[in-house]
């Protein structure tokens, strides 16, 4: 894994949410994901008879996730492949009290749906965040340099 992609995964432990989409409709909805680096993938639990889910009723479509957490140091548009998964042991690892909150009957609900976004590619923005972002611009008026704020690049996966 280079240097960047490193940092990507690493930036995005410490956020829990984003807006997810698919490319074609562009219509973003709040949505928790759990990071697998191992696969270069994010998952996503859903529920049956959500416009989402209904999208992928015939198999996978290019969709969007972006991700905004100045306190995470982290902002991303991350594109690739959205399907949905039978993934039993992925749900099993990832089900938690914030998916249980939304599903009467728990994990086994009939309602449960598992999305699979397999990362295709990634437009990331990392920061200093809190007192650097403040010690940069500071700096910079003192100086009259441009701030060093963080780096901006592209990931393909």
């Amino acid at each position: 894994m280079t240097d960047l992609r490193e940092t990507f995964w690493k930036r995005l432990e410490g956020i829990n949410a984003g807006m997810l989409g698919t490319v074609d409709r562009l219509k973003l909805v709040p949505m928790s994901h759990y990071a697998d680096p191992a696969r270069d993938a994010l998952w996503f639990i859903a529920a049956e008879g959500t416009d989402l889910v209904d999208q992928l009723r015939s198999g996978p479509v290019e969709a969007v996730h972006v991700i905004g957490d100045g306190g995470g140091k982290l902002w991303a548009r991350i594109e690739g492949q959205l399907d949905l998964s039978q993934d039993r042991a992925k749900l099993d690892e990832i089900w938690n009290a914030v998916a249980a909150a939304w599903f009467e009957g728990g994990e086994r609900d009939p309602d449960v749906r598992l999305l699979k976004l397999s990362l295709e590619r990634a437009e990331v923005w990392t920061t200093t965040g809190g007192p650097g972002f403040l010690y940069q611009i500071a700096k910079a008026r003192l100086t009259g340099e441009k701030p060093d704020l963080g780096e901006h690049f592209a990931l393909t996966f």
